[in-house]
Parts: structure tokens; C-alpha cells; sequence
């Protein structure tokens, strides 16, 4: 389809004549004659000079006023009425701002405007999402999280008098907030929070509580076990005192096996700088290095503790786990085993993660170097606000 613009830039009917007659020569299937005249006059003339050579398209917007019949008793062929929808949609947006702004409401206007299934029905999604079936198979289902979130956090004094730690604000949001933003960007939109130290105080949109009343006399296992019916399926368990970068936990979703936790391979040897402050060190089969084929290799958790040598550590654990399907009934027999013999109450997840290796089950580690942060004190308070 070949598109003359003589008319346009002036140059007269026989110049626009000569122009159609050399593409038709040339091979073009169809001719667009263009004008920017008030009236159809000068298309109608050309058409008749044209006389049927070969199919002619016109755009009247300039000349709207002409009736198509007279196109078609002219010979014309197609017709384009080129940009009246998207007008017409500038002033509709217009008119429907305007409403809302002076009504600050959307009652008034959500009867008269398109319905978000007609959106998806004329983008084709229904066609998208086939496509997604066809070629990307079932997907995964999406994670589920537990954060265990009882503790008080004495170290920072004051201010957790009246709240727990986890709902400290950091830069207008608390903690806690901000953690379940990172899981949820993540695709993990299942939360549950294990409550205790002052629980009433935990004001998070969007997520399930299970209380740990018990809190001062029991450890974090113990927080866990109060989850256990939420131990089910692909899981997230995390501390409610950290805050990490949405990479490290989209690398430790994607790990396979298990029982996979995220270890920091900076923090290793740091106890021996601040030997006050309590480190889950891990020693693992084999430490992190600079050679990417090396580091490609499975790396397994050997020991977990705070007694630890930091000599003998390869890094920290960051407090954060992804259990699979498997993973999670592992994890809530362990529990109840724990629940059995006694020890469950005191203990904390490195115990438990000491005895789901000493049993023989695999943990996974996955590597991070730096990204994440925990808030124990007033001073990683201050490293929290920046890190936000």
C-alpha cells in the first residue's frame, strides 16, 4: 500500500496522479491518498481521475463531514477513521478525573466506565495465560513464611518497652512491616507471625498471629512448635529481627533441597571483633571462595552454634530457612520429638538444626555476601534506617 502526500504538501492533482501511477507501476497492490482539505472535494476529484486503477484507501479526518456513501459511489475501497477512539478516550479520561477529583469518590463513576475483565478480554490475556499452561506448565505454588517474633529485644532498652522488637519503626515503617514486604515481593503471600512480648501491639496488614504466651521461659523452638500446624508445604522461616535484600531469599527459594538456610561468608571470623555479641557461626563442607565454578558445587551445614571457633567458621547464619514440601514434615517431627524428650521448651533452631543433621538429613547453605542485617541494639538500629 503505497501513501501519496502530494495533496498535502501542494503540489496538485496531477503531481499526486503521477506519484499513484508510479508505485501502481512499481507493484503496489493499493494507493492512500491523503488530504488536509475542510471538504472532500479534491479526494472525490482524484478518485474519478484514478478511475479504478487499482484499490484506494482514504483518512478523512479533516473532510469528516462527508457521508461514506459518497466514498463508495466514488470507487473508494477502504476508509480510516484514524484517531477519533483515542480522542474520544482523552475526553472521557478528562471528564472521569474530573469527577473523581471533585467527588473524591469512584461511586460515581464505576458504572460507566469498562469493567477490568473487558481490559483483560481485549488485551488477550485469556490468550497469555494459555500460553503459560501450554509452555510453562503448573506453576509452583507459592511459599508460605513463619516469623517468629516473640521475643522482647531487652538490648534496645526503652524502646521496646512498650512493643516487641520487631515493631520498632525504621524510617516510618516497622520492622516487622518491612520484613513481610521483602517475603511478599518475593511471591510469599502466606505470613503467619509468631506473637509474645507484648503481642497486642503487632499491627501488620495481611497476616496471620499464633501466640507463644510462654514466651519468657521458652526459646525459639518453642516459638516454632506453635506454628507447627502452618509446618506444611514449601516454607519460609525467618527471625522477626532482620531484614535482607529480595535477592538473598529469591537465591534461597531457588536452592534445591530440603532443609536450605542462607549463610554470610563475610561474617565469617567477625566474632573474635565484638566477642559480646552472639553469632550463629556454621561450619560447612566446604567454604565459600571467588571461583563461581567452584562455589556452583552443593554446599552442606556440618555445625551450627554460638560456641563455635570463629576460626572454624565459614560464615554466620542470617536466620533465615526455606524448608520444601519434605523439608517442613521434617522440621515438625523434629518438633514434636523435641516436645517428647523435653528439650523443646529451652532450645533454640540451631539445636534443632544440630539434630536434624545429627539424624542424618542434608541442610543446604546458601552463600550471601552481606545484604541483610539484624537488630539487636540501638547501634544496629541506626545501621537499619540506613540500610532502608
Amino acid at each position: 500500500m503505497a501513501r501519496v502526500e502530494a495533496l498535502i504538501a501542494g503540489r496538485g492533482l496531477d503531481e499526486a496522479l503521477r506519484r499513484a501511477e508510479a508505485y501502481h507501476a512499481a507493484g503496489a497492490d493499493g494507493i492512500l491518498i491523503h488530504s488536509k482539505r475542510q471538504t472532500a472535494d479534491e479526494i472525490l476529484a482524484f478518485a474519478a481521475e484514478w478511475a479504478g486503477r487499482a484499490p484506494l484507501v482514504i483518512v478523512p479526518t479533516m473532510y469528516y463531514a462527508t457521508p461514506a456513501d459518497a466514498y463508495r459511489k466514488a470507487g473508494i475501497s477502504v476508509v480510516i477513521w484514524a484517531n477519533h477512539n483515542l480522542r474520544a478516550s482523552i475526553s472521557a479520561m478528562r471528564e472521569v478525573s474530573r469527577r473523581i477529583r471533585a467527588e473524591e469518590s469512584l461511586v460515581g463513576v464505576e458504572g460507566a466506565i469498562a469493567s477490568v475483565r473487558d481490559v483483560f478480554a481485549l488485551a488477550g490475556n485469556w490468550e497469555l495465560e494459555e500460553a503459560e499452561r501450554r509452555y510453562l506448565g503448573p506453576a509452583p505454588a507459592a511459599p508460605r513464611a513463619i516469623v517468629i517474633a516473640a521475643s522482647r529485644g531487652a538490648a534496645l532498652g526503652p524502646l521496646t518497652a512498650e512493643r516487641p522488637k520487631c515493631m520498632i519503626d525504621v524510617r516510618g515503617q516497622p520492622l516487622l512491616r518491612r520484613l513481610c514486604g521483602t517475603l511478599r515481593e518475593c511471591g510469599v503471600g502466606d505470613v503467619t507471625v509468631v506473637r509474645g512480648y507484648r503481642k497486642e501491639a503487632i499491627d501488620v496488614p495481611s497476616i496471620a498471629t499464633v501466640d507463644n504466651d510462654a514466651y519468657e521461659t521458652t526459646g525459639e523452638a518453642a516459638s516454632l512448635a506453635c506454628a507447627i500446624d502452618r509446618l506444611e508445604g514449601s516454607c519460609v522461616v525467618s527471625y522477626g529481627d532482620i531484614l535482607f535484600r529480595r535477592h538473598l531469599l529469591d537465591a534461597l527459594i531457588a536452592a534445591e533441597g530440603d532443609v536450605v538456610i542462607a549463610v554470610d561468608a563475610l561474617q565469617r571470623g567477625k566474632a573474635d571483633l565484638d566477642p559480646e555479641r552472639v553469632t550463629d557461626l556454621v561450619g560447612c563442607s566446604r567454604r565459600h571462595t571467588s571461583n563461581y565454578l567452584e562455589d556452583e558445587a552443593p554446599v552442606w551445614l556440618r555445625r551450627i552454634g554460638n560456641d563455635l571457633a570463629p576460626a572454624e567458621a565459614d560464615g554466620e547464619w542470617i536466620g533465615l530457612a526455606k524448608l520444601s514440601a519434605r523439608g517442613a514434615t521434617l522440621v515438625a517431627a523434629e518438633l514434636e520429638a523435641m516436645r517428647a524428650d523435653g528439650s523443646l521448651a529451652r532450645a533454640s533452631l540451631l539445636e534443632m538444626l544440630s539434630r536434624l543433621i545429627a539424624a542424618g538429613h542434608p541442610i543446604g547453605v546458601v552463600y550471601v555476601l552481606g545484604g541483610w542485617l539484624d537488630v539487636d541494639d540501638a547501634f544496629d538500629l541506626a545501621r537499619a534506617r540506613n540500610f532502608t
